[in-house]
Parts: structure tokens; sequence; C-alpha cells
């Protein structure tokens, strides 16, 4: 897919998502990481932890960062810019969408998963595009397209279901 150029700022998050993707895999998760800012500034981050500490395949890094953001500031969410390292999936791109996420910029497009093929399917209330999100990316490949493949690699460890704890997080 082309890359789509975005401003400074922009830059400037998704390389934070980068760092916070970079930690999650050195944790052993898959590789992905995710700002939220308002105005510019962020108000929270996460990476993924679907695999470590426990598995919990709803703790991808767009979920992990949503449920950082302070409640009083949800409704600002149509100001809210979240930047990911990959395309958010399907079930991120459902959540970014039904919570009024007012932009999404990604550093690399997810053929295989990207949640963008959903967009222009969405049920009647999102007709004319009210309340969809602004889809930005892919926008940082260079450096976002290796952590693709690590994530993906993640996901396929051989012998991965006898390490996987059935502990709960505590939320």
């Amino acid at each position: 897919m082309e890359h789509v150029e975005v401003g400074e700022k922009d830059l400037i998050h998704l390389r934070r998502a980068v760092e916070l993707a970079n930690k999650g895999h050195q944790d052993g998760n898959p590789a992905v990481g995710s700002v939220i800012t308002i105005d510019g500034e962020p108000v929270a981050e996460g990476n993924n932890t679907t695999i470590v500490p426990t598995y919990d395949p709803i703790w991808h890094a767009e979920m992990t960062t949503m449920r950082r953001v302070p409640v009083e500031l949800w409704p600002r969410a149509r100001e809210m810019t979240c930047y990911s390292t990959l395309e958010p999936c399907i079930m991120c791109t459902t959540a970014l969408v039904m919570h009024g996420i007012g932009r999404v910029v990604y550093g690399s497009s997810d053929p295989d998963f990207g949640g963008s093929v959903l967009l222009p399917h969405l049920p009647p209330y999102y007709e004319g595009g009210h309340g969809v999100p602004e889809w930005v990316g892919p926008s940082l490949p260079g450096e976002c397209d290796p952590l693709r493949a690590l994530c993906h690699e993640r996901h396929r460890i051989p012998g991965l279901d006898g390490q996987i704890s059935s502990t709960r997080r505590p939320r």
C-alpha cells in the first residue's frame, strides 16, 4: 500500500508507539504499540499484552490504550487521535468507531487482519461517515512494517498453548 504523509507531530506519536511496540515484543508479546492524544498531547498509551503476563485475547494495543484514557476525557472522543504501529484489527476498529474516536493514524497496513475493510460496511447509523474516524495510513511503513512481521510471527509460535496461563487479570 502507498505511504500516506502526515505531520511532524503525528510522526512523533507514531514513533512513541514504535517504542511501546518494541517494549511489548521484548516482554514476549506481539509488537504493536498505541498512543491516544487530544490536542496533540498524549492522554494514554499502551502496547499489546495478549500473551504476557497472562493470555487475554482482548488486550490489543489499541484496547489497552483506550482502557487507560481517563474517564473524564471520553466526552471529547471525537477530538482524540489513536496512533498505532499497525492498522487496527477488526475488533479494535469496531471499538474505535463505537467509542467515537475522531482519527486513527497507523504506521503499517495489515492486509491480513486490518479493520479498514469494515469501514464501508458499517450499520446505517454511520451512513455518510457520521461518527466514523478519519482513517490515515500507512504513515510510517519503514519503521512499522518490520514490527508487523514480528507481530504475525509472535502469533504463530509453536507450542504457545502450553505457555498460556488461564489466570484472569484484574481490570
